[in-house]
């Protein structure tokens, strides 16, 4: 009997290195990855921005009672998700640069309509207004631009990611969407001075900055720089090609379609809850502190209160993303969904400014558990060449979630006040 050499023990990398590793990877990200991340720091700061005084724009310049104001609202936030659904797959077959400069150029129009509605001297005091006509443009334009650019900034971050670094770049993209998120925090002294038909030009100019910033560094020689086959990659399988035949065609669509996956359709269905409870944070919020709180720095900075979870998410999802690399997708859904819903019933007990920020401090570290995962779960999932698609499949529970807030938003404004 031969004596076994003794094998030398594993030697872990540190915990310390384990979390900054991602970090390092991304910082070596190409450049085409950090010019997408700009843009949608750019562009998450505008959407917000314009999200939080759009039912007062309709309240205040159209004449319309919450309850009419919030139908507004949801047409824009419903019609995004919907967009999403039909035109998601659009950079998967115009490619990532026309895809996204087409849309920060179609929601600068319709930013733009927004702006000059309150001063076209139309009639306002009702939906059937030109006022509305003219602001209904705008949002449509909007709708459009940004049913395309969200899964297009997804589709970017797989393609110019290596699957050591996909999780913190995917984690990045929603963190620097929330930076911007953050930033109307400062736009209360614009909107004090030039109300919030000023804010709207302001935000109209910054798409069309972005626009330029997006058209300078998102290059063609850049896109096909990063979408090099990264080391240890696998170059993209070309698709088979399609049956002919309308028929054909058609029930390969139906065999190919995310949602033909019962595991993924169950996945993405599950999350309509504590997608609702996240999508009230953003529409009944700013409303709630400046009634709810009026008279106080919290009521006159309402911004500010709105915004937090915003910044608190920048900060928490790179490092929630570095710890928790080796965690299955379902743990962190599960956990992180659970996190988020339970400190609601902190708001119930009455509008206190403890109570406010202790929901949203909680809240947001459920969020950075499970949202970016979630995102990345089903970007990984879709086949090459088709994640803008997917991308938009997963995110239609949000129409539902959109269409029923519209009507409570009336009832829990004015019964709270």
């Amino acid at each position: 009997m031969t004596d076994a050499s003794p094998q030398p023990p594993v030697r872990r990398p540190s915990p310390f290195l384990e979390i900054i590793q991602p970090f390092i990877g991304l910082a070596r990200a190409p450049r085409a990855l950090w010019a997408v991340y700009l843009s949608t720091l750019l562009e998450g700061f505008v959407y917000f921005g314009m999200l939080i005084y759009l039912a007062m724009y309709f309240n205040e310049y159209a004449g319309l009672s919450d309850l009419h104001a919030g139908w507004m609202v949801g047409t824009l936030t419903s019609g995004i998700t919907l967009s999403m659904l039909f035109f998601g797959g659009s950079a998967d077959r115009w490619g990532l640069r026309r895809a996204i400069l087409l849309s920060l150029f179609l929601m600068f129009l319709g930013r733009s309509l927004l702006a000059l509605a309150p001063g076209l001297g139309l009639a306002a005091g009702g939906l059937a207004t030109p006022f509305i006509a003219v602001a209904m443009a705008g949002i449509l334009l909007v709708v459009l631009g940004y049913g395309m650019y969200v899964p297009a900034g997804y589709a970017a971050v797989r393609q110019f990611t290596t699957p050591a670094t996909a999780n913190m770049g995917f984690a990045m993209l929603y963190a620097v969407m929330n930076l911007g998120a953050w930033l109307p925090t400062f736009m209360s002294p614009i909107r004090q001075r030039f109300h919030i038909r000023g804010a709207f030009a302001f935000y109209a100019a910054t798409t069309a900055a972005g626009l330029v910033v997006s058209a300078l560094l998102l290059s063609r020689k850049a896109v096909s720089a990063a979408r090099a086959v990264p080391e240890g990659g696998a170059a993209p399988s070309p698709e088979a090609a399609a049956p002919a035949g309308v028929l054909a065609n058609v029930g390969q669509w139906l065999r190919n379609h995310p949602l033909a996956d019962p595991k993924f359709a169950c996945f993405i269905f599950s999350l309509v809850p504590v997608q609702t409870l996240f999508a009230y944070n953003w529409l009944v919020l700013p409303q709630y502190v400046n009634r709810a709180f009026a008279g106080t720095w919290v009521g006159a900075r309402f911004e500010a209160a709105t915004s937090l979870n915003a910044l608190l998410i920048f900060l928490l999802c790179p490092l929630v993303a570095a710890l928790t690399t080796r965690t299955k997708v379902y743990s962190m859904m599960i956990l992180g969904t659970a996190v988020m819903a339970a400190p609601t019933f902190i708001l119930a007990l009455g509008p206190t400014v403890p109570g406010l920020f202790g929901f949203i401090l909680v809240m947001t570290v459920g969020e950075a558990i499970w949202q970016p995962r979630f995102l990345q779960y089903a970007a990984e999932i879709a086949p090459e060449g088709r994640t803008g698609a997917y991308m938009g499949v997963a995110q239609f529970p949000w129409f539902l979630t959109k269409i029923n807030w519209v009507k409570p938003i009336s009832i829990s404004v004015n019964t709270t006040m």
